[in-house]
């Protein structure tokens, strides 16, 4: 059994864990597995409280000090394709394009909130193609737990619209490297297909020199009206 808190300044929506931050913790919990690690958010991560991972019979549990699931985990034994890169310059104005600067379900978000200036700063704005494109700052404690939030809300913006939010239901990260302190590295998120109210969606994260460093793909749900 493994302890994790998510701290009250990694959140998502207001009083709850920024779901890409999250999966990144109990990722990070669980440990070298082999494949990758999939998370299911099933309910609203809390914040600043002792959260336990256990192992269950076919993977993991996050559990609340009540003993509520928050999240489960498996391996997953299909890869991620990557999403294909833009250049600095298409991202810098993908970003002026966010829809997010002006209408925002959740502007305090620790990843892409413009009210969160000590936050990942991640403004993803759509491309023509309507796949959407961000620059991004590494910042100083760059660790996985910071690629998985990262690579969050740009395949979330490739879906959400002004007349629609969506949350975080399942997640998947391959971190093939990660990104060095300062970096300015591009970020681009794509929809795949969507069924009712839920949505498919993948993005990437690519270095200054264009490697690619990871992968994600995500399941978001639509938040009923």
């Amino acid at each position: 059994m493994t302890s994790l808190v998510i701290d009250a300044r990694h959140n998502g929506p207001p009083g709850s864990g920024n779901g890409g931050w999250t999966s990144g913790l109990v990722a990070g919990a669980v440990g070298t597995v082999d494949g990758l690690i999939e998370i299911t958010l099933r309910k609203p991560p809390p914040l600043d409280t002792g959260l336990e991972v256990t192992t269950t019979a076919d993977g993991w549990a996050l559990a609340d000090p009540d003993g509520a699931l928050i999240a489960s985990a498996v391996r997953r034994a299909d890869d991620i394709p990557a999403v294909p890169p833009v250049s600095r310059t298409e991202a810098l104005a993908a970003s002026g394009r966010y829809a997010g600067h002006t209408d925002h379900p959740f502007p305090t978000c620790f990843v892409c909130g413009p009210q969160r200036p000590d936050g990942l700063r991640i403004f993803p704005g759509r491309l023509p193609d309507g796949r959407t494109a961000a620059t991004f700052v590494v910042p100083p404690d760059v660790s996985p737990t910071v690629v998985w939030a990262a690579l969050d809300c740009p395949g979330g913006w490739a879906v959400i619209d002004r007349d629609q939010a969506f949350v975080l239901g399942r997640y998947t990260v391959a971190v093939d490297g990660l990104p060095e302190s300062d970096d300015e590295c591009v970020v681009v998120g794509q929809p795949v297909h969507r069924e009712g109210r839920k949505a498919l969606v993948r993005s990437s994260l690519y270095a200054p020199d264009g490697a690619l460093l990871a992968r994600a793909e995500a399941t978001w749900i639509a938040v009923a009206a």
